[in-house]
């Protein structure tokens, strides 16, 4: 779940002014994309922040997405500040789709927004990101699901899905519109893609002690949807990020022949019932890894997330961008890194 942890390093690290290129940048929640050989992050931060490179390794920062609030995200949660969680960038029919969630800490008061852009190079005459507002909403008392966290995928047929949550009764899925603007299904009736809960129709566990009591104890979140082969593959991560040194945050990983699933690990547990096989964990050098997303970039798979480096006095969220790669029967690990 999004900490008070979390809410301070990254209005912190929005503060900053802008920075030369660095090998190293604080992040969480980061998402690429290339345009013209010239890659982009997007993270969670006040008014989603920006970072741009041509080798994947030193980072400029750039401007946020957004100057000021959306005036409708104010209206829609009124705790909302600014500080704008978990961007997912695409590209369609020549626009850039930019979801992102705004929400109340520790609340299912939340809503997923679309902003668009004809480019992402800050220099061109073009650039001009026009938000589409609200395009999905949870309720508290409502909806047992969080609308945070969005990933936008698209099925052979061309289809558009966009995946999301976060805790309360785990990870959703809903059809969207063609434009992308707008759910095309009934959103009280979405299947669940993943859950930490092997009975879905069991209460929500509660909460371990010191942790938002509205949310319970289903630490999923940050779904994303990736095709490999003949699968789609459903990265999420598990347990409890933003936390320093005790942030035990983790990747799974389960694949479906359907977009919208089922979807099963290595084992044949469906993740909708508990199941998920753990592609990355912590370790003695990073105490919490996860929310990941999947990039190709000439052939090869790229694994981009945050970890808390245990080599800082605060545990820092710091940008990762590993290599995957698949054994035989299919399933993605985490290449070694290079000495």
């Amino acid at each position: 779940m999004k900490s008070l942890l979390r809410l301070l390093a990254l209005c912190w690290c929005a503060s900053l002014s802008a920075q030369p290129a660095s090998p190293v940048i604080s992040v969480h929640d980061p998402v690429i994309i290339r345009q013209d050989g010239t890659y982009y992050i997007f993270a969670t931060g006040q008014g989603i922040l920006v970072w741009s490179s041509h080798d994947m390794v030193n980072w400029t920062r750039e401007k946020p997405v957004f100057d000021a609030p959306p005036a409708w995200a104010v209206a829609a949660v009124p705790t909302f500040k600014g500080h704008i969680w978990a961007p997912d960038i695409s590209f369609y029919a020549g626009k850039y789709y930019l979801y992102y969630a705004v929400s109340a800490f520790g609340k299912n008061t939340s809503c997923i927004g679309l902003a668009t852009n004809v480019t992402l190079d800050p220099h061109s005459p073009d650039f001009k990101w026009v938000d589409h507002g609200k395009i999905i909403e949870s309720i508290p008392g409502v909806t047992n699901w969080n609308a945070i966290d969005p990933n936008l995928v698209t099925a052979d047929d061309g289809t558009p899905y966009l995946a999301f949550g976060s805790f309360w009764a785990g990870l959703k899925i809903v059809r969207l519109s063609a434009d992308r603007m707008s759910p095309a299904e009934d959103t009280n009736h979405l299947p669940t893609i993943a859950s930490r809960m092997s009975d879905p129709s069991a209460p929500n566990p509660p909460a371990p002690p010191g942790n938002p009591v509205d949310a319970g104890g289903n630490a999923i979140e940050a779904p994303f949807i990736f095709k490999h082969g003949g699968y789609y593959f459903l990265f999420a991560s598990i347990d409890y990020c933003c936390r320093g040194a005790k942030s035990d945050y983790k990747m799974i990983v389960g694949r479906g022949k359907s977009v919208a699933g089922p979807y099963e690990d290595e084992k044949g547990v469906a993740l909708a019932r508990g199941g998920g096989t753990i592609l990355l964990a912590g370790d003695a050098h990073w105490y919490g890894v996860g929310h990941c997303a999947v990039a190709n970039f000439d052939g090869t798979d790229y694994l981009v997330f945050h970890g808390y480096d245990a080599s800082t006095p605060q545990a820092r969220p710091t940008l990762r961008i590993e290599k995957l790669v698949w054994n035989d029967a299919g399933w993605p690990s985490v290449a070694p890194r290079q000495p």
